[in-house]
């Protein structure tokens, strides 16, 4: 299909052009209008000439009135509408005026006095001015109200990336002040291979999250990649105690979400499942289409909500027994994010047996993002950057401490 060479604009965009086209295209058509009907009644010349007086008249008014009413428009309603009213009804009696004078010059002299003929006359002035007057305050009303919509729009717009930078700068402040203490630490133990790689990691990691748009969307497959920088920096940390699982559906992997939104609760399961015990824990994130959504689901094989212990600063919720127990403030931050990007059009499910173990499950509206940047092939679901034997040797015990 061919471009068209230009970009069409809307027609109120220049207001002052738009009344011009308006008022000439009306009173234009007025004027065509009744020289049409007098030339299908066959009446002489000088109908046409009282038409053309009409129509000049009418239109020089109306621009007075124009004047008038842009002043009115902002004004209190009661004032408004009665000086409207006022200025109204002398601008249809000068129209009115106008036209018996200039009938009277063509016509042959009538028993009737002026007074008469004006009563007369007043229903076609106060026609065309009344409909003008109408469709000027019908029309200016619908932009302000289209330019209100507008500004309230780009507020709301405003907002929302206001607080969705605020909601990803919330992402991992004690990741990087335990990745930091673990650097100082292994600085300390004179270990400068591997503080050297987990500082060559962070900064990758950094890199990518201040260059990504707070409110922006990736492919998942982008988002793995960027779980996988994350996680080679905590696997210097913990070493085989963290252990991962990735299961992604490639048509799931063309899928967008929210940039930075997997990240918290891995973020989370890390706190709460892998640190805590001595074994460990494993960590999966899994994701395939179901119809027309995209269903993720983010576990661990941790305690679970069950022995969690209670923190007040964070948010709570209750188990099947009606314990309250933290769930974390990464959570809570997700919950925020879905409800800004889908509204109402998503799921956010929390999952944990009796047995242990906790599953966050995210469903969205499935959105193939096939303008974003592929991820480099070379990291794409690849295992082989979290290994263990991938990392520097370091000591058998994570290093640092929790925040």
């Amino acid at each position: 299909m061919a471009m068209l060479p230009f970009r069409p604009t809307p027609f109120f965009e220049d207001k002052t052009r738009a009344f011009w086209n308006l008022q000439f295209a009306g009173w234009g058509g007025a004027l065509l209008l009744r020289a049409v009907s007098g030339a299908i009644n066959a009446l002489d010349f000088s109908f046409f000439v009282i038409v053309v007086i009409e129509t000049i008249t009418g239109f020089s008014i109306s621009l007075i009135l124009s004047v008038l009413y842009r002043e009115l428009i902002n004004r209190r309603p009661l004032m408004t509408w009665g000086l409207s009213t006022l200025a109204l009804a002398l601008a249809v009696l000068a129209f009115a005026s106008i036209g018996v004078w200039a009938k009277s010059l063509t016509l042959p002299e009538s028993e009737a006095g002026f007074t008469a003929l004006l009563i007369a006359y007043l229903i076609y002035p106060l026609t065309l001015l009344g409909t003008w007057s109408a469709l000027y305050y019908a029309i200016n009303f619908f932009l302000q109200v289209e330019e209100q919509a507008d500004r309230l729009e780009r507020l709301e717009a405003q907002a929302t990336g206001a607080q969705l930078a605020m909601l990803r700068y919330q992402l991992n402040p004690h990741f990087l002040f335990n990745t930091l203490n673990s650097i100082s630490t292994l600085v300390l133990l004179k270990q400068t291979e591997p503080a050297n790689a987990m500082l060559t990691r962070l900064s990758s990691f950094l890199r990518h999250t201040l260059i990504s748009q707070p409110g922006g969307k990736v492919t998942l497959a982008q988002e793995v990649d960027t779980l996988k920088l994350y996680l080679g920096i905590e696997r210097m940390r913990f070493e085989e105690r963290l252990r991962t699982e990735f299961a992604i559906e490639p048509a799931a992997a063309q899928g967008s979400l929210p940039s930075m939104l997997l990240q918290p609760l891995v973020e989370n399961a890390i706190k709460y499942a892998v640190s805590p015990q001595e074994e460990g824990a494993r960590i999966s994130v899994t994701a395939r289409l179901v119809g027309n959504r995209l269903r993720i689901a983010v576990s661990d094989t941790g305690p679970g909500l069950q022995q969690s212990p209670i923190r007040p600063s964070l948010p709570l919720a209750l188990t099947g027994d009606g314990q309250a127990v933290s769930t974390g403030v990464g959570l809570a931050n997700i919950r925020n994010r879905l409800a800004q990007a889908y509204g109402d059009d998503h799921l956010f499910e929390i999952r944990t047996p009796p047995e242990g173990g906790f599953t966050v499950i995210i469903e969205l509206p499935y959105e193939a993002a096939d303008s974003a940047e592929p991820a480099p092939p070379q990291q794409r679901f690849s295992e082989q950057s979290l290994s263990p034997s991938a990392a520097p040797p370091t000591t058998k015990r994570p290093i640092g401490t929790e925040t």
